[in-house]
């Protein structure tokens, strides 16, 4: 019965021994300090304001008892989380005690409870009971979609307010659609070199090509870059052809591999540039390691894009992650079957629940407010289904075991996948905050290209550091100026960024002018889409991006 002795419990030993500490007199002594301070502000009418967004409104400071509750919560939970930081506990526990203590703190917030959100209540009041109404509806709604709307979903189209850079479908299988842009035309003269985008598989690709003045697609085709992008198809279980038994060789050979012989036959050109975003980065990677190894050498230049290589730090996604999960998703999924998207999209919320859940169970349901009109969070809510034995693969060779940044041990398409192969130039750009590819993965990634890298870090996040559009000259970037062409692989991620020089502004105009470097010679544009071998199928965005996963 040795393993129902608690002594051999780590949670209950970490426990017994902070419990046990002198933090955890330090910890009682200083609550009840500030409890005391709280109660003395309260009674003289002196709270201050606080400065979580949840509780910033007007109508908090207006209600003594919900503001002093409020100011109790944030107390006890800065409490918690300091206990919390003091458990002494292996690395990977560790961080799932920290997820779970987080979600709770953030569940049990009184803002998330009407009674005790004194927004709800003010606007409950103001409208004589309306805004609650019209809450319930809202949820009622959202109960038949079975999903949260984050978004008025009726404020865009796909194709006629998102992707809408003009252009053509001009290849297509049961894995994707290959999009050409059309050039501009005040553009008379392109680059020679080719480019085609791969965006992530888990996601539609217009976040690339949202409107006309946050397209990434669009600016590349101002720089005059022969650009073609890859659309992904979104599985559904009512198809018939086999596409629920795809594999990860299956998308790097007749996806990527596929979409790189097509953009050469149409190009004429021998060599392309491609630049990848998250999950497309590493499938693009993967892509390139496999071409080296059957010595075929068409990729000129990689811009990889918030995009892991190395999974040995993945952050809050590490916690859901382990051998009985990657195990139950193989026996589920191994052999066929959909990921579905709606699981997927839910994963993703829970990692900031209170931006994408909380925050709209307030603003919907306590308050019945209708949803902006968000393109990105659009964008966000159509997501796609995964194949399964793809999704378990990747699960297991990346997440799991980091079995494709070792080099010669994953095999993929029938070649050892090494990223010491890729030998040419690559432009790595990593999101400061980025919660999904933390940017220092993003940066040890850089280190496992063998060619010459330049590394850009940008503010914001996942997605909103990428789409960052230099006209509306927000946010900022960092370069290191001492090492501008090829990162020191020698020095860690915080090393990088105290030597960095810090730029206003987008970090696009930067990369544009890399790769003008890469482009090679200017030539006359072609105004014709497609070939006499590749003719075009249908104006894009073609058909496969407007299929919902979720209705």
């Amino acid at each position: 019965m040795e393993q129902f002795n608690l002594a051999n419990n780590p949670w209950l030993a970490s426990w017994n021994n902070l419990t046990s500490s002198a933090d955890w007199e330090v910890f009682k002594s200083d609550f009840v300090k500030k409890f005391q301070h709280l109660m003395q502000l309260s009674q003289e009418g002196n709270l201050p304001e606080l400065r979580d967004r949840r509780f910033r409104d007007a109508a908090w400071a207006e209600n003594p008892q919900l503001h002093l509750l409020a100011h109790l919560y944030v107390l006890s939970s800065e409490t918690v989380e300091k206990m919390t930081a003091k458990f002494d506990l292996p690395k990977r526990m560790q961080e799932r005690l920290q997820f779970s203590v987080d979600q709770w703190l953030a569940a049990i917030a009184p803002s998330n409870f009407f009674s005790f959100n004194a927004e709800a209540l003010k606007a409950f009041q103001d409208t004589s009971g309306e805004s609650l109404q019209k809450g319930m509806q809202n949820w009622m709604d959202d109960l038949r979609k079975g999903r949260m709307t984050q978004t008025d979903e009726t404020a865009f189209e796909v194709g006629v307010d998102l992707a809408v850079t003009e252009g053509s479908v001009v290849f297509e299988n049961k894995f994707f659609q290959l999009i050409q842009y059309q050039y501009q035309p005040k553009l008379d003269q392109v680059f020679e070199t080719p480019m085609l985008i791969v965006p992530p598989c888990i996601n539609k690709f217009y976040v690339m090509d949202l409107q006309k003045d946050e397209s990434l697609v669009q600016y590349l085709v101002e720089q005059g870059h022969n650009t073609y992008l890859i659309s992904w198809r979104n599985p559904l279980s009512s198809d018939d052809d086999g596409i629920s038994e795809a594999t990860w060789d299956d998308y790097i050979e007749h996806g990527i591999l596929k979409a790189m012989e097509v953009v050469q036959a149409i190009s004429a050109q021998p060599q392309l540039n491609v630049t990848a975003f998250c999950v497309g980065g590493t499938m693009t990677a993967t892509a390139i390691s496999v071409l080296k190894a059957r010595g075929v050498d068409i990729v000129k230049s990689l811009t990889l894009l918030t995009t892991f290589l190395d999974f040995s730090e993945t952050g809050v996604l590490d916690v859901f992650i382990d051998e009985s999960m990657v195990l139950r998703n193989e026996l589920k999924l191994g052999k066929g079957g959909l990921a579905s998207a709606d699981m997927l999209n839910s994963t993703f919320s829970w990692l900031r629940p209170n931006e994408l859940v909380w925050n709209y169970v307030v603003s919907r349901y306590f308050k019945g407010e209708a949803p902006a009109a968000f393109n990105i969070l659009y964008w966000n809510a159509d997501s796609t289904n995964l194949p399964g034995p793809f999704y378990a693969w990747y699960l297991r060779n990346t997440y799991l075991e980091n079995n494709l940044a070792k080099p010669d041990h994953a095999v993929v398409c029938g070649e050892k996948v090494n990223f010491g192969r890729i030998d040419i130039p690559s432009f790595v750009y990593a999101s400061i905050a980025d919660h999904i590819v933390p940017w220092d993965s993003g940066f040890a990634s850089a280190k496992l290209i063998s060619g010459p890298v330049r590394f850009v870090l940008g503010a914001s996040g996942h997605i909103a550091g990428v789409i960052n559009p230099p006209h509306k000259n927000r946010r900022n970037y960092w370069v290191n100026e001492n090492t501008p062409d090829d990162l020191n692989r020698a020095q860690s991620a915080g090393d990088w960024l105290a030597e960095a020089t810090e730029k206003p502004g987008s970090w696009w105009p930067a990369w544009a002018e890399w790769l003008a470097q890469q482009g090679g010679r200017k030539i006359r544009a072609r105004k014709t889409m497609g070939s006499r071998q590749y003719p075009v199928i249908e104006p894009a965005p073609g058909r496969y991006v407007k299929v919902k996963a979720i209705s």
